[in-house]
């Protein structure tokens, strides 16, 4: 084969594939320029939902990596490369991970639902699955939850997102029920009167919705009053067990009786 030839050869693959070629380049060019738009008008999206911001990195890098690859398979296939095999391939490989990880993947998933939705935040009070704490660490596959004595609860994102909840934080204000017995005979009025004094008398406890107090039922052996009240979510407890003590020592001192169960047994004599 002389040089002839060769220059050619050259020449008809020049033309048979220098614009594919050319085009793929440009394509190549304006894909990348693209993506790197699309990528960063995603994480300000995501900046705007106020993600979490260890997330926002990952998912951008996610959607960046996804992107450019459909790009290059694109690409590629301008120029004449057949993919079919090497996607089939590809997709039975991606096919066989996502079974062996269905399980993490969605706790994954659940975890990006979480962060995004925000259905509970750190610092947050909250039942779900059976277990009560607060929200210390919300991470990709789980959250990480602390009970009152310092016990640490380990929950699956993916049984977070998927059931429900209850999150004692969420709302600023929150009811404080209290459930209170008096001795059958004693003045009921004195009793209301006793209770809306305890209540006026905190000054965490709102006067807006007013403080609610009826007698709820008639016991084997007691009045029942409930007392209903609205305080900040950051002073429930506090306010309901100081004024259980309240409520007793108050009692004590205007000679309200808080009765004891009892029974009346009678005795008879048939002889």
């Amino acid at each position: 084969m002389n040089l002839e030839n060769v220059m050619e050869q050259l020449t008809v693959i020049a033309v048979q594939y220098g614009p594919k070629l050319l085009g793929a380049i440009l394509v190549l060019i304006v894909g990348s320029w693209v993506i790197k738009v699309l990528s960063s008008g995603f994480g300000k999206m995501l900046d705007k939902r106020n993600v979490n911001a260890s997330l926002t990195p990952f998912l951008k890098s996610l959607v960046s990596i996804t992107l450019k690859v459909l790009l290059v398979v694109s690409v590629l296939g301008m120029v004449g490369i057949q993919m079919t095999s090497f996607i089939a391939i590809l997709g039975a490989a991606g096919l066989a991970v996502g079974m062996a990880l269905s399980g993490t993947l969605q706790n994954f998933a659940g975890g990006v639902i979480i962060l995004i939705f925000k259905p509970f935040k750190v610092g947050d009070y909250i039942t779900a699955q059976g277990h009560s704490g607060t929200v210390n660490e919300i991470q990709i596959f789980n959250t990480i939850l602390k009970t009152p004595d310092n016990k640490t609860i380990i929950v699956p994102n993916a049984e977070l997102s998927n059931s429900s909840l209850t999150n004692f934080s969420k709302e600023e204000r929150r009811r404080v029920d209290w459930t209170v017995a008096v001795a059958y005979g004693d003045d009921l009025n004195k009793v209301k009167a006793v209770l809306k004094q305890l209540a006026d008398n905190d000054e965490r406890i709102l006067k807006d919705p007013a403080v609610f107090i009826v007698v709820s039922s008639l016991g084997d052996s007691s009045v029942n009053f409930s007392m209903r009240a609205w305080v900040k979510a950051s002073d429930f407890w506090s306010v309901f067990f100081e004024m259980n003590e309240n409520i007793y020592k108050t009692f004590a001192k205007e000679g309200v009786n808080i009765p004891l169960p009892q029974m009346d047994v009678h005795l008879r004599n048939n002889n």
